[in-house]
């Protein structure tokens, strides 16, 4: 039997019969029968009905829950792990059947001797980047189940098993561990690990386009071999955010894709800070591309026009028209969402126009900063309203510091914005370079958000 774990969003207001979780956050009616079976969810004693197992499906698909089967029907036999190599081998032992594909070195690699078991070195004519270096090792796997992973990450012993269980079901074309910065000497390895890119957090999450966890790394990848292949395998026009694509394809094509914090691997950091920058800058370089092939999909922001609204009066100095605003869509919720208890609506509301705070200032920091940077040049009074896009980050490393009790922490703040900088000026090369907006246009939605029946 299948156990769930509860997303952080999940509640249940009033008799129970009401669930709000899932991202995009959504609302499920439930009998009183089904509200018992949810109370049972969360012990693994709920019954495996076809009903029951329906109603858990939605919630699945959703994001409001969370499969932690504990074994499925693949061992690590059943796996073949491709890495895509250039100048360099990989420095883990991998331990399992194993491709490793150079991507057309300057100097052929060539296995140390004796060679690993079960490890055999392809080599490329031509430098396809790392996508096409995957799809190369794909076509000679021969297992149910493809591993890709990256020569910079090391495979702790265990990381496998958590995420070979998810393959209990037939849906799921793609599992992703925890990606966290390895340990090493020096300032830039310790921000690594308490800010790498690549760690998605320790909550297990589906894998979707417009979610909390809308993408995962090819760092560390686990897959179903006829899925990747019946999709076209890696796009090999992509050098940078090929994983992303990949992971969004499979979503359209009907697969379901987790994100499994169980499983923790560790990436090792850029060798210096200018390396580090020109790693920011590339995986922004990568959303217009993106945007072209998937549209909608990078936007910066994502919220109602109501939260634009309030955030714009708060600008404007208006907080008496903001507060009235934000009041205004307190009613439209209760009045949409009868069976939510008003100060349920409230909570919501509140936590939504929070949150779509948050993501103005961040879109401001990360994206919109050449324009909010010529905006606080040239007029006086946008310099406040920019100045005050900084203080989630502040807020955010003191309280890690509070937290960890390690003042240098707060050393992070000026580091962070520097991240989001230069993320930020590569969005706007490949937008330039693509002519594609798509990464600097903000996605609006109607308010309040529809319920799930």
């Amino acid at each position: 039997m299948t156990r769930y774990r509860l997303d952080s969003s999940w509640r249940r207001p009033g008799d129970g019969t009401t669930v709000l979780a899932g991202s995009p956050l959504r609302l499920f009616r439930v009998s009183p029968g089904g509200a018992h079976v949810l109370s049972l969810v969360a012990t693994g004693e709920q019954p495996a009905t076809a009903a029951v197992q329906q109603m858990l499906d939605r919630m699945v698909d959703a994001g409001a829950l969370h499969p932690q089967p504990e074994v499925g029907p693949f061992t690590a036999d059943d796996v073949t792990v491709v890495v895509p190599a250039h100048r360099a081998l990989p420095a883990m032992p991998l331990g399992l059947r194993a491709i490793v594909v150079d991507d057309a070195s300057p100097a052929p690699l060539a296995l140390p001797q004796p060679a690993p078991p079960h490890t055999v070195l392809v080599r490329r004519t031509h430098n396809g980047g790392p996508g096409a270096a995957r799809n190369t090792g794909l076509a000679d796997v021969q297992t149910p189940l493809v591993a890709f992973v990256d020569t910079d990450v090391v495979l702790p012993d265990g990381w496998l098993a958590p995420l070979l269980a998810h393959f209990a079901d037939e849906r799921v074309a793609l599992v992703a561990p925890r990606v966290v910065g390895a340990p090493g000497a020096g300032a830039l390895a310790a921000y690594e690990q308490r800010h790498s890119p690549l760690d998605l957090g320790d909550e297990p999450a589906r894998v979707a386009a417009g979610t909390r966890v809308s993408y995962v790394p090819a760092a560390a990848l686990l897959c179903r071999t006829d899925a990747v292949r019946d999709v076209g395998g890696f796009d090999e026009g992509l050098r940078y955010g090929e994983d992303v694509d990949l992971v969004w394809r499979l979503a359209e094509a009907g697969w379901r894709c987790r994100y499994e914090p169980a499983a923790t691997v560790q990436h090792r950091a850029r060798g210096t800070w200018a390396g580090w920058a020109r790693q920011r800058a590339s995986y922004g370089r990568s959303a217009a591309p993106l945007a072209t092939r998937h549209p909608g999909a990078l936007a910066p922001v994502r919220m109602s026009g109501w939260s634009v609204a309030v955030w714009a009066l708060v600008i404007a100095r208006r907080p008496v028209l903001a507060a009235a605003v934000a009041g205004g869509t307190v009613v439209a919720l209760q009045r949409k969402l009868p069976t939510v208890p008003r100060a349920e609506s409230a909570r919501l509301v509140a936590l939504g126009h929070l949150a779509a705070g948050r993501q103005l200032a961040q879109a401001t920091r990360r994206v919109w900063w050449p324009i909010a940077l010529v905006a606080a040049l040239v007029a006086p009074k946008a310099r406040p309203a920019v100045l005050a896009t900084l203080a989630p980050v502040v807020a955010d490393v003191v309280a890690d510091a509070l937290r960890t009790r390690r003042a240098r922490t707060l050393l992070d703040a000026p580091l962070l914005w520097a991240d989001e900088a230069a993320y930020g000026a590569g969005v706007w090369a490949g937008v330039w370079a693509e002519r594609e907006p798509g990464p600097l246009l903000p996605s609006l939605t109607t308010w309040p958000p529809r319920a799930a029946g």
